[in-house]
């Protein structure tokens, strides 16, 4: 088919390229005229594994190629993607001008009949809203379809190319059968609604994973109080499957583009329809409090951390990605440094990007992990890339003033750590969270 996705952002631009390795013709429009130009060079704005080569592949195929103008790419396509941003207001509720802006474009250009796919996280009726729009403006004929995406940064090509399923919210069933085809190549799992309901199974998605990590994350906080280890009791559960084993990694919470900004805007989608979403409004209070306990383990093994120097590994919200938003590092480096401590930094991938959201002179950015760790009154493990769970502790115990390790996300074993003299906090396993635990024993049954 013929398609042209407006936004290359993640979603945007994931898309259009899985589509066009799929055979797709696809055109990637963006009014962003730096970022259509690094990608015609072949540069990839995002880092996203596998991205930048598959961009080369169908680049090169002649199945792909990015515009600024939006007329053509419309006007040769069958299927019109919007994928543009929808960013928190600070109320909470979605920012939709971008997503108004690409409904009035894709009017003006239209000469004949297309299907206009909104991949963008919208609001319940935005969908219909969108219809209006065009509605307004146009005689041509179009309909409107929900295909909400479930792409986790960092795998967002495997997500893509292999969902576990596909939602699509439609008022005509030859638009919803187009779409369909379209997918079928990626999985049989092929859900039809009606668009109201396709927009809410996004959100509410996002909403419960969100809920298990905070859930978890209070499990973890009672465990350490209670001498129960959080990963067994996590294992112990995920085993139901009416429960299952994935989101029950208890640590710092959840950040990123998606669950921060979804459960905010589904609690104002509630509180507009006059419902008080308690649930989900404890689970934003929670996650915002889980990071803060790296603070309170540092203040508990150094006391005053006015002149100490807190060494933080990992910058973005999660591995193989170099988005920073809502990432805990945002509110945990801030915080040490209004406590007066110095604090050393190094990501792999995210230090340019941290740079621009937020500096300071009391940050010190290091070529490496043991850089990093080098001359530390403390270390805290941030986001558990494979660099700093395969790092050799001892040889980071050596370069460090102090042996202090704080894991917000229990990467580190046991085993790892008696072989160590390192004070080690970890999140709901407070049998280590002393130097030299005593192993907890077990039978084999």
């Amino acid at each position: 088919m013929n398609l042209t996705v407006i936004g290359t952002g993640y979603v945007g631009l994931v898309s259009g390229v899985c589509f066009s390795d799929l055979g797709n013709n696809v055109v990637c429009v963006d009014k962003d005229s730096p970022k259509i130009e690094m990608l015609l060079r072949g540069e990839v704005p995002i880092y996203e594994p596998g991205l930048k080569e598959l961009i080369a592949k169908n680049t090169a195929e002649g199945r792909l190629s990015f515009s600024t103008d939006i007329s053509a790419p419309v006007q040769d396509a069958e299927i019109v993607f919007i994928a543009v941003g929808t960013p928190q207001l600070p109320n909470g509720e979605a920012n939709l001008q971008y997503i108004d802006q690409a409904a009035r474009e894709i009017a003006v250009a239209l000469n004949g009949y297309k299907i206009i796919v909104t991949k963008s996280t919208v609001p319940v009726g935005t969908n219909e809203r969108i219809k209006q729009i065009i509605g307004e403006l146009t005689t041509h004929p179009f309909d409107v379809v929900s295909v909400p995406e479930f792409l986790r940064e960092g795998s967002a090509i495997k997500d893509t190319l292999h969902p576990d399923r596909v939602i699509i919210g439609a008022e005509s069933k030859e638009a919803a059968e187009t779409i369909a085809v379209l997918h079928r190549p990626l999985t049989s799992k092929i859900i039809v609604t009606d668009i109201r309901s396709a927009e809410m199974i996004k959100y509410a998605s996002n909403a419960f994973l969100a809920t298990k990590i905070s859930f978890i994350n209070e499990i973890a906080n009672i465990c350490e109080k209670v001498g129960a280890d959080v990963t067994l009791v996590a294992k112990g559960m995920g085993e139901d499957r009416r429960i299952g084993a994935s989101f029950l990694n208890a640590g710092i919470g959840y950040g990123g583009s998606c669950f921060p900004k979804d459960t905010h805007a589904l609690i104002q989608i509630a509180g507009n329809v006059e419902y008080d979403f308690k649930l989900l409004r404890s689970v934003v209070e929670v996650n915002q409090m889980q990071r803060f306990n790296v603070i309170s383990k540092l203040q508990e093994s150094l006391e005053d951390l006015a002149g100490k120097t807190v060494g933080i590994w990992g910058l973005a919200f999660k591995p193989n990605t170099d988005d920073v938003r809502e990432a805990p590092a945002l509110e945990i480096v801030p915080a040490l440094i209004t406590h007066g401590a110095k604090v050393k930094v190094y990501d792999p991938i995210a230090m340019d990007k941290f740079r621009k959201e937020y500096n300071h002179e009391s940050i010190l950015w290091s070529s490496n992990a043991v850089a990093a760790a080098a001359e530390c009154d403390a270390l805290c493990l941030l986001t558990e890339w494979d660099e700093f769970v395969k790092t050799d502790l001892q040889q980071i115990e050596k370069v460090m003033d102090r042996p202090i390790l704080v894991d917000g996300r229990n990467v580190f074993s046991q085993e790892q750590i008696e072989k160590t003299d390192f004070t080690y906090y970890s999140v709901g396993r407070p049998m280590m969270n002393r130097s030299n635990a005593q192993k907890p024993s077990f039978l084999n049954i």
